[in-house]
């Protein structure tokens, strides 16, 4: 796919993130020469790190040997920042961007926000480093605090693949194959660590040219035929079908297909917020608005459905569970089982299903586009938008509902893409009408990866026309706020809206349910959860890393002016964050999350 697939500017303008101009020192001296130059000849464009020892010669060649060339640097202030913000960037784009982590400890920190990519199925390529695996090259202490005897093991459960390469030419390779394995079907991160003593250990020659193109060959998950010419059939003869748009391509040929899929069979179709946006929310054959878990209309509707398609729904089970089976057939399209395991239980539920295709969930709407004879569709007549319902008192505390409708009306008609959003986000607030209106969730529920995920999703939206804006809890905002730092530095505009309501909210929520099933005291819910005495300054915290910042805002025309001016200067090339202080509130994505289906539990 390709930036223009994905209707993005044809290159990044990355004139503001060279921080050292230098030329390109020639051929390569060192280990670690060879690992830069085999990243250019990859065309990674960025490498995101927190500088480290275990990696200063890969840091020096990058900027000594490379120069100018890419990857450029992006400085980051902690490694679960560079990893988010990777996995930001490739939640736009669907490519990898490297990262760099130090040793051990580097890794150890960066593990929450791999965990993440790895849920979301990003790619991206870890670098880490290991003090001299040669024991007699170590110095006292330190190298030997920073080398494991297998330290990808730390990651091996949740990346797709890792290597330990003990050459130049060994590292070559193993970045080639990283790079190609993160970005084959199912996408996911992978880990290659090396070894301090090679990366600078001076060549003994150069090493042979390779086709590093022929190293990578496309991996193609085509449907066959026969099953094609089933769903098919089955979709035109189906009275009430329904399409679950799972996790497929930010595409905008992909967006237009599905589109033309549903109107030609009549099938209605649920989209999610764990994931980016798959289908127009406002289209009359939009079941629902999207949510974490569906709402009883559309799991209704789901129960009553005589063909099912699923296009690598994320937790099928959900809404589909082998216990509650309903009278339709059911055709699950994915290849996600090639990378389940032991360890992680992320792969979910096992759900009945009558038809498993192992196709990448694109390429089969799209055989189905040509095998029906349907041609792209992009124009619909929106459904009506549902009416945010919000107090009439003015002076009445701020909620995420008022929040919603006053940004809505103070973005107007720009293309909006919404890089993050809170559990207390309902998928009734912002319709969806473009691939890239919203890009997910963080993937792993690792709170604190929201703002590094938006300076990457933003850095890959720079100069696309489109106004990135992510919507953070607080304390997911708290966790993460040191991210803000690089985006100031490397100028990537962004807006960043805090719906603060100085809790950790959900927890009360369930605080409060194991308080009344137990019978006891459901005041004391707060205990341990609320952020006051003292209340924390956010804007205040965006102004220190040089962002702009607003707030607290705790009122209807203070939002509406800070809004404007937020908007204003991200127009501008800035990075501004609002402090909204929003009314802690129960929400249906919360009820979703309380929801029993076994033994007859609570709903």
């Amino acid at each position: 796919m390709t930036m223009q697939d994905l209707g993005l500017p044809g290159g990044q303008d990355v004139s503001r993130l060279i921080e050292r101009p230098v030329e390109h020192r020639g051929n390569a001296m060192f280990g670690s020469d060879v690992v830069a130059e085999t990243l250019r000849a990859l065309d990674i464009p960025y490498i995101a790190l927190n500088p480290g020892a275990s990696f200063r010669g890969l840091h020096d060649s990058l900027v000594n040997h490379l120069g100018n060339e890419q990857p450029q640097m992006l400085l980051c202030l902690h490694e679960e920042h560079a990893v988010a913000i990777a996995q930001g960037w490739a939640k736009v784009t669907g490519k990898t961007m490297a990262v760099a982590v130090h040793s051990n400890v580097g890794l150890f920190h960066a593990t929450m926000a791999i965990f993440n990519a790895w849920c979301d199925r990003m790619p991206m390529l870890v670098i880490g480093a290991t003090g001299p695996v040669d024991a007699v090259k170590r110095r006292p202490w330190i190298d030997w605090i920073h080398t494991a005897k297998d330290q990808g093991a730390i990651v091996r459960d949740y990346v797709k693949w890792d290597d330990q390469p003990a050459s130049p030419g060994a590292a070559r390779e193993a970045l080639v194959r990283a790079k190609w394995i993160a970005e084959t079907l199912p996408q996911g991160p992978t880990y290659v660590n090396l070894d301090a003593g090679m990366q600078e250990e001076p060549l003994e020659a150069p090493l042979p040219p390779v086709e590093i193109g022929r190293l990578m060959p496309a991996v193609s998950y085509e449907p066959g035929e026969a099953v094609v010419r089933e769903i098919a059939t089955g979709l035109r003869a189906a009275r009430r079908p329904v399409i679950l748009v799972g996790r497929v391509s930010r595409s905008q040929e992909g967006w237009a297909q599905r589109i033309a899929l549903a109107e030609a069979t009549g099938a209605r179709v649920l989209t999610d917020l764990k994931i980016g946006a798959g289908f127009p929310t406002d289209h009359p054959l939009s079941l629902a608005g999207p949510g974490v878990f569906p709402i009883p209309a559309a799991q209704a509707a789901i129960d009553e459905a005589d063909f099912v398609l699923s296009l690598d729904w994320v937790a099928l089970h959900g809404v589909l569970p082998a216990a509650k089976r309903p009278g339709a057939f059911i055709a699950q399209v994915s290849v996600d089982h090639h990378v389940h395991n032991g360890w992680s239980m992320d792969h979910q539920g096992l759900s009945p299903v009558d038809r498993f295709v192992p196709a990448d969930p694109d390429a089969l709407v799209a055989a189905l586009c040509r095998s029906m004879e349907l041609q792209p569709a992009g124009d619909y007549e929106p459904v009506a938008p549902p009416v945010i319902v919000v107090g009439d008192d003015p002076a009445a505390p701020l909620t995420v509902p008022d929040l919603a409708k006053q940004l809505r009306q103070a973005v107007g008609e720009r293309p909006v893409s919404l890089l993050h959003l809170p559990l207390s986000w309902d998928g009734d607030f912002w319709p969806f009408r473009h691939p890239l209106d919203f890009l997910g969730s963080d993937g792993g529920g690792g709170l604190g990866g929201g703002p590094g995920i938006s300076v990457g999703a933003a850095l890959a939206l720079r100069s696309s026309g489109r106004l990135p804006v992510s919507i953070c809890g607080d304390g997911d905002f708290l966790m993460g706020a040191t991210a803000l730092w690089t985006a100031v530095h490397y100028r990537i505009p962004l807006l960043i809206v805090v719906a603060n309501n100085r809790s950790f909210f959900n927890d009360e929520v369930h605080q409060e349910r194991v308080a009344r099933m137990r019978e006891r005291p459901v005041e004391n819910k707060w205990i341990g959860m609320q952020m006051s005495d003292p209340e924390i300054d956010l804007a205040a915290m965006a102004r220190a890393q040089g962002a702009l910042g607003f707030g607290p805002v705790t009122s209807r025309a203070a939002m509406d002016q800070a809004f404007a001016e937020a908007i204003a200067a991200v127009e501008a090339g800035s990075v501004a964050v609002v402090d909204v202080r929003v009314q802690p509130g129960y929400t249906p994505a919360m009820a979703g999350a309380l929801t029993r289906e076994s033994g007859g539990g609570e709903k």
